[in-house]
């Protein structure tokens, strides 16, 4: 039997140094997302899907984990989750542009597909919603072994509508498995609003109908979602079940690279909620709090580009796999 992990502290005491590194980890995440789509748009790219507007839950989510301890199916909006979680820069970058070194899949998988055995990032699997229905295969693991691990499987709203989202919540309540089921509710399903997608007005809602624990959260105050998550966390290490987290965001940016947003939402719109950006409104916490001011704001701007440069650079420069390669492991040896 695997010791239990101590609960962690609320948002409320949390250190300093913390709550900087919180800003650290959104920020960087913010401006290599924003590379990768200037990248995109200059045609060195093929494919990007961004999850900006979205780290105020993903960077919540992240510090209520225990890295490389608990088990994390992401999607491909995560590039803040799993940075925090153990990935690089340059192992993101290498994935954008499918070279042989990339971590993920030596450049077979999509951009975006993340995965990562240190920090136990699940691979993602293209068909979507698949992993709500694999990851309490893996809290059952956990638990029939005796361990405190918890596995968080991360989602869009779109999602839920999905058979696999039923399938997993119904299967993770029976067994009380330790696991979080964590929607990043941006409000529209590629072109879809909400609205067209399901007849609640909140996904959380949808806990009752598996006796589990269901809570919707402002997924703008990185604050708020990690007291949320932390006490989700706690439940599911002392056995007490999973739960459903709706952290409700925006995605201000297109659904994908390949998308026109212009056809399903107002310009007006998309502006009203970048004033509601989760970086800025946590750079006003941090100023308020004398935490941060303008010097240390540019100290960290400048380390976090100088990151973003390094791993574009040599994510240009690494090699793409041979031809061939793309057979294995699909057919085992090669002749």
């Amino acid at each position: 039997m695997t010791a239990y992990q101590q609960p962690l502290p609320p948002a409320a005491e949390l250190e300093d140094s913390v709550l900087l590194q919180m800003y650290y980890q959104m920020l960087r995440a913010r401006r290599l997302d924003e590379r990768m789509w200037v990248l995109h748009r200059q045609g060195k790219v093929a494919f990007h899907i961004s999850g900006i507007g979205q780290e105020g839950t993903q960077i919540g989510a992240a510090f209520a984990l225990r890295k490389g301890y608990d088990w994390v199916y992401p999607y491909y909006r995560d590039i803040s989750l799993v940075l925090t979680l153990g990935m690089t820069p340059r192992m993101l970058m290498l994935g954008l542009f499918g070279k042989k070194e990339a971590v993920s899949s030596g450049g077979r998988q999509m951009p975006e597909h993340f995965s990562y055995r240190p920090s136990k990032l699940v691979t993602i699997s293209s068909p979507v919603g698949t992993q709500i229905a694999q990851a309490p295969g893996t809290a059952f693991a956990s638990k029939i072994k005796g361990s405190d691990e918890v596995t968080v499987v991360c989602f869009g709203e779109g999602t839920t509508s999905q058979g696999d989202f039923h399938e997993g919540l119904n299967w993770a309540s029976i067994h009380k498995l330790p696991v979080i089921f964590l929607c990043q509710n941006n409000q529209y399903a590629i072109s879809e609003p909400m609205s067209v997608e399901m007849a609640v007005k909140s996904v959380a809602d949808r806990a009752k109908g598996y006796n589990m624990v269901g809570v919707k959260v402002d997924g703008n105050d990185v604050l708020a979602v990690y007291d949320v998550m932390r006490e989700a966390v706690a439940r599911a290490r002392k056995g007490e079940g999973p739960t459903l987290v709706e952290g409700f965001t925006y995605r201000p940016v297109p659904h994908s690279s390949d998308d026109d947003d212009r056809t399903y939402r107002s310009r007006e719109e998309v502006e009203s909620w970048k004033k509601k950006d989760p970086i800025l409104r946590f750079e006003k916490l941090l100023y308020e709090r004398k935490l941060l001011d303008d010097a240390k704001k540019t100290e960290i701007e400048a380390g976090i580009m100088d990151e973003v440069n390094d791993a574009t650079d040599y994510a240009m420069r690494a090699p793409y796999p041979a031809a061939e390669e793309c057979l294995y492991p699909v057919y085992g040896p090669l002749p």
